[in-house]
């Protein structure tokens, strides 16, 4: 009886691990095309290279949902939101810098900063 019951046992478990090595894996956060895509910014930085970058950065936003967390992944916001500030789009860059410190409020110090930055842009280019 009490064999029985180890046998049972045992062969739960391995059953349990089997099938636990067969699931498959979805990431905590989906990044897309993003690292091949900032690789080819970083090695050269042409008008096409920045613009697949930011498609890049806008695929993880709208497909955010698909992965584990369900959110956007960290600092998507923030880099989006740079690209914006390059072009000279600084309500849109303020927007994205926003939406980042409020998904991740541990980078409020930084997006602060950078906000910072793009109104004291601002009033300059008032002046």
């Amino acid at each position: 009886m009490k064999r029985l019951k180890l046998l049972t046992l045992s062969t739960f478990a391995l059953i349990t691990l089997a099938m636990s090595g067969c699931s498959t894996h979805t990431p905590l956060y989906n990044y897309g095309e993003y690292s091949e895509n900032y690789y080819s910014l970083k090695k050269e930085a042409t008008q096409e290279t920045a613009l697949e970058y930011q498609k890049s950065l806008e695929y993880c936003i709208e497909n955010a949902k698909e992965s584990r967390s369900g959110r956007v992944p960290p600092g998507i916001y923030a880099n989006l939101g740079y690209l914006y500030l390059k072009a000279g789009q600084n309500k849109k860059a303020i927007e994205n810098f926003t939406k980042e410190k409020t998904i991740y409020p541990e980078a409020t110090f930084f997006m602060d900063k950078m906000i910072n930055k793009v109104e004291a842009l601002e009033q300059e280019d008032d002046k």
